[in-house]
């Protein structure tokens, strides 16, 4: 309770200091199973919902001219953190690296930055202006601090060296839905989930056969069991309210 409390009053603290401009709206609510980095599962959708002082239209004028923005965020999930180093799960979360070296959410100062695309600018929204977007790395409630247009000329590297994830993949897991499980959902839905489970959404020291995860999205609890590489969904339930 009180790591809760002090959580809180860590972001009632940076919320005065730093002020939220908008709210994402995505179908994943808890942090199991969000997507590593933004940009690998493109296919899923989210919203930008403006809030406050900038719930005009006017602070979206232009945006519609480009194709992806960045998102400055917050990790509002996470309890604050001054580690000086972490363990990528890419390494397989046995390696020290320098915090500043790795792109871990336990951050001195909780801060995301996420490059997403526009899928469409929403202006007349009844929850106020946003702006749909694709291939987000954030949780359902996640604050935006602030927005910024990616331009390609000043923001793309391409022969930039990627220290430790050079020579380390991801290796994705083989997902298996059987059909009358995948026939509660509809094409999209099953399409962003096993693109989720392909990218294996269990901590790097789990590895048992025998045991059922569960991952929340878009109101469902997606239930499986991963042996080896392959990951078998064994139940899609509605989730009660």
């Amino acid at each position: 309770m009180c790591k809760i409390v002090s959580k809180i009053l860590t972001f009632a603290v940076m919320e005065k200091t730093i002020k939220p401009i908008a709210r994402f709206h995505s179908p994943l609510t808890s942090k199991f199973g969000v997507p590593r980095q933004s940009g690998i599962v493109e296919c899923l959708r989210g919203r930008v919902v403006m809030e406050g002082e900038y719930k005009d239209p006017e602070v979206l004028r232009g945006l519609e001219d480009f194709d992806v923005i960045w998102l400055i965020w917050g990790f509002s999930m996470n309890p604050e953190s001054h580690n000086k180093t972490a363990r990528p799960p890419l390494l397989g979360g046995n390696t020290q690296m320098g915090v500043f070296a790795t792109r871990a959410p336990f951050r001195p100062n909780g801060m995301g930055l996420s490059a997403v695309r526009i899928e469409s600018i929403d202006l007349s929204s009844p929850e106020g202006p946003c702006i749909n977007v694709l291939g987000a790395d954030l949780t359902h409630g996640t604050p935006i601090y602030d927005i910024k247009p990616y331009l390609p000329y000043a923001d793309c590297y391409p022969q930039a060296r990627g220290g430790f994830t050079d020579a380390n993949q991801w290796r994705t897991l083989d997902v298996d839905i059987p059909q009358h499980i995948a026939s509660k959902v509809d094409d999209e839905d099953k399409t962003v989930i096993e693109r989720l489970l392909s990218l294996d959404p269990r901590p790097h020291y789990h590895d048992s056969p025998e045991r059922i995860y569960g991952m929340e999205y878009n109101g469902m609890d997606i239930r499986f069991v991963v042996d080896d590489r392959q990951l078998i969904v064994k139940d899609i339930v509605k989730r009660q309210r």
